[in-house]
């Protein structure tokens, strides 16, 4: 073991009994007031036909070397499946508003190649249509999430597409179906009218595509056991606009409205920042600027309280994350960016503000699962590794369906660094499906611990254990000559002789951990 790791592990194994440090923060726990049940789905994935997201990076082929269950990689499925993943989002993205799904049926190498014109200008050849998708979800054990394509097709080819992924009948199109291998009807839990509408997906204002969606749900008919969850492409950023029109106009089958938020350091579409090498002053402005968004869901979620009081609709995070300048020598449409221990902590502080409102947030799909932006892993031929977010999000895992409840945290320092001030501690605790009571602590702060002073009234608190992610260098991250660089490491604490338990959280860290 290398010295850098070895010390992080014995940092990683230490614990502050007794009595609590003067400057300790205050972190309590109220286990009598549950809140909303964190929705497995806040933990979902996206899968684009972009750049080697699919291709190359999941999809071989059955033919491949490379060992594979039909066509699909058994090292990326298997490490997908070791994180639980909830919810696949495919085809798109900007792609799904180009991609009509007649080319993706039938026999392979009698599909129609065809330019993804979003994504690089390279050739799509269809190999991977409905047919596969559905059957890597399955191998995965997630739904699917459909993402239909309004901007380039119409509502008799989203109608269509319905009728041949869950019609049980003996029609043409689901006998189609039957011919090209599937007897039984696929299991669509949600289908999205078009993605992007106010961009990439049509360029349309709020009141137009929401006239739009009203027609296309009219004919989006399936079986009452086999109907998906209708969802509404909703805004981005600032724009709350979106949301108080399409909460206004669609309420009868709606199970939510999307919206969009990405990460940039800078700022700045025009030179976002790199993914690397970084200074103190890009690592806050990162931390800044991903907690905003907490201010947009509150605001957005203000805007369909207008309209839908009673939370039937949700707001649906269904595209965030970090995004940068793309490696130097790739593809600039493949979206490339390294993955680094900054990008685990902005995963984590965007769960923490994710749990606080599951009331309304009930999916989200980080951008993207593999190769592709903020993503779980990264592939090179035969070659995979993990990044540091998908440890982020395997130490998650038992939030998945967990009942949230309310952390209030006092004398919370803030972490300034040049313009920027931000709080030094995040927290989440949720009450998981197995009983357990589990709390995570993020650190922005990365240079410095910080000592968080654990009370929860009405409970005797033994023990903490659980994992720590955190490492020496900001920009610390798992490249295939160092796959573990970064990972999780132990970590356990102890209450003191006086029956109180104060927490050690290193710099630039984050922890997960069962109460016990």
């Amino acid at each position: 073991m290398n010295p850098i790791k070895r010390g992080v592990l014995a940092l990683c194994l230490l614990a502050s009994g007794g009595a609590f440090a003067a400057d300790a923060i205050s972190l309590t726990i109220d286990t009598a007031k549950p809140g909303a049940v964190i929705n497995k789905d806040i933990y979902g994935q996206f899968a684009e036909h972009l750049g080697t997201g699919i291709y190359e990076g999941m999809w071989v082929g059955p033919k491949s070397k490379i060992p594979n269950t039909r066509g699909w990689r058994n090292d990326v499925v298997g490490a997908l499946k070791d994180i639980h993943v909830p919810l696949v989002r495919w085809p798109g993205g900007c792609f799904a508003d180009e991609y009509h799904w007649k080319d993706g049926v039938g026999p392979r190498e009698k599909r129609p190649v065809k330019v993804n014109t979003n994504w690089g200008g390279v050739d799509e050849p269809n190999a991977v249509g409905t047919h596969e998708f559905f059957d890597l979800v399955e191998q995965l054990g997630a739904d699917a999430y459909v993402n239909g394509n309004l901007g380039t097709g119409s509502a008799q080819e989203m109608s269509e597409w319905i009728e041949y992924m869950t019609s049980d009948s003996k029609s043409t199109l689901a006998n189609l179906r039957r011919k090209n291998g599937r007897d039984k009807p696929f299991k669509v839990a949600y289908f999205a009218v078009g993605n992007e509408a106010w961009g990439c997906g049509g360029n349309m204002s709020p009141q137009y595509y929401s006239d739009l969606y009203r027609q296309v749900e009219t004919f989006l008919r399936a079986p009452k056991q086999y109907r998906p969850k209708i969802i509404a492409s909703g805004g981005n950023d600032n724009d709350v606009a979106w949301s108080e029109v399409l909460s206004k106009e669609l309420k009868k089958q709606t199970y939510g409205i999307s919206f969009h938020y990405y990460t940039i350091p800078t700022g700045k579409w025009e030179g976002k920042g790199a993914s690397t090498g970084f200074a103190e002053n890009e690592w806050i402005s990162t931390m800044a600027r991903t907690l905003r968004m907490e201010d947009h869901i509150r605001r957005n979620s203000a805007a369909m309280d207008k309209n839908d009081p009673e939370k039937k609709l949700g707001l649906l995070v269904d595209e965030w994350g970090t995004w940068y300048d793309v490696e130097k020598g790739t593809n600039p449409g493949f979206l490339f960016q390294q993955n680094t221990l900054r990008d685990a902590v902005v995963a984590a502080l965007n769960f923490n503000i994710f749990h606080a409102h599951a009331d309304r947030v009930r999916m989200t799909n980080i951008a993207q699962m593999v190769n592709v932006l903020q993503s779980m892993i990264i592939t090179d031929k035969d070659k995979m590794v993990l990044t540091p977010t998908y440890y982020a999000y395997q130490m998650y895992v038992p939030f998945q369906n967990a009942t949230s409840l309310p952390v209030t945290l006092q004398n919370n320092p803030d972490y300034t660094a040049g313009e920027f001030k931000i709080p030094e501690i995040s927290a989440s605790a949720a009450r998981g499906a197995d009983g357990k009571l589990y709390l995570a602590l993020v650190n922005t702060n990365p240079n410095k611990e910080a000592d968080v002073a654990l009370n929860i009234p009405g409970q005797t608190v033994r023990s903490l254990k659980g994992n720590v992610l955190t490492a020496a260098a900001m920009d610390t991250h798992n490249t295939f000559q160092a796959p573990n660089a970064i990972k999780p490491a132990p970590f356990t604490a102890a209450a003191g002789a006086d029956g109180k338990l104060s927490v050690k959280v290193p710099a630039k860290a984050v922890i997960v951990v069962a109460v016990e």
